[in-house]
């Protein structure tokens, strides 16, 4: 399809997701939300693209909701649980179930929605300029798209507590700290960086990454045992599929280059 709020762009078995909308420092309309769906289930289709990468046009990553658009919309609260409940509506959570690894590119403000949506990549490397906060409290409401629950797991429920019943915001230095992103590297080096990094990992082998993948959210959800027996099984659905002796080779090879 046509995207008129995003671009996308591959460069070798990396594709690119970029919110173009940087005149509202890459507000959520419904129209993004339903591209960005689109483009991402395309590119996890794509047989050449491994890796997916998304960031911002501009000086911001994603400022969240489309204020203009929320205060002048007629949708009912029925009618927003629908949007939030459905795939391509108000929810991120089509990215949570995307089969390979996505990166978050953030370069600037990830706040409300925009923190969500970093929150659901599998991979967060930010600039120095970053700054990420769940802020919907000061407009009446709470994270709707992902935040009161993917938060509390990746920082614990105590620090999730604090961002979102305060809103507060927290630049690139402490959510590094807190374990929100992965990586902080200067302004001028982030794409490369991130590019750096969505190629390294499509340097794996794809299926053995998408396994992995797939070992580790399940395993999230689950008891230990549970979480176990999974993570067995997939491993050994990868033993099969990967080719073990041609794996082998390569790790000596690479071995004795070092």
């Amino acid at each position: 399809m046509d995207y008129k709020y995003i671009i996308m762009e591959r460069e070798g078995s990396v594709g690119t997701i970029i919110l173009n909308r940087p005149e509202v420092r890459n507000a959520l309309s419904l129209s993004v939300f339903f591209e960005l769906y689109h483009a991402t289930e395309a590119a996890d289709k794509d047989p050449e693209v491994r890796v997916i990468l998304i960031t911002g046009a501009g000086k911001a990553f994603c400022s969240g909701r489309d204020l203009k658009e929320y205060a002048s919309s007629s949708v009912r609260p029925i009618e927003d649980w629908a949007l939030r409940m459905s795939e391509g509506g108000l929810s991120f959570h089509f990215i949570k179930k995307l089969k390979k690894p996505v990166i978050a590119a953030i370069n600037g403000h990830a706040l409300a929605g925009g923190c969500e949506l970093a929150l659901a990549c599998d991979i967060r490397i930010c600039s120095e300029e970053a700054m990420l906060g769940l802020t919907e409290i000061d407009l009446d409401a709470f994270p709707g798209t992902g935040g009161t629950w993917l938060l509390p797991k990746m920082i614990g429920e105590s620090k999730a507590m604090w961002m979102i019943l305060l809103g507060e915001r927290v630049d690139a230095k402490e959510a590094l700290r807190i374990g929100l992103v992965e990586k902080v590297v200067p302004s001028g080096q982030l794409m490369t960086e991130a590019k750096a990094l969505a190629g390294r990992i499509a340097g794996k082998n794809p299926r053995a990454v998408q396994l992995a993948k797939c070992a580790i959210r399940h395993s999230a959800e689950l008891d230990l045992e549970s979480a176990r027996a999974v993570s067995v099984a997939l491993r050994s659905l990868a033993e099969t599929l990967c080719e073990p002796e041609q794996r082998i080779s390569r790790f000596q090879k690479k071995k004795r280059n070092v």
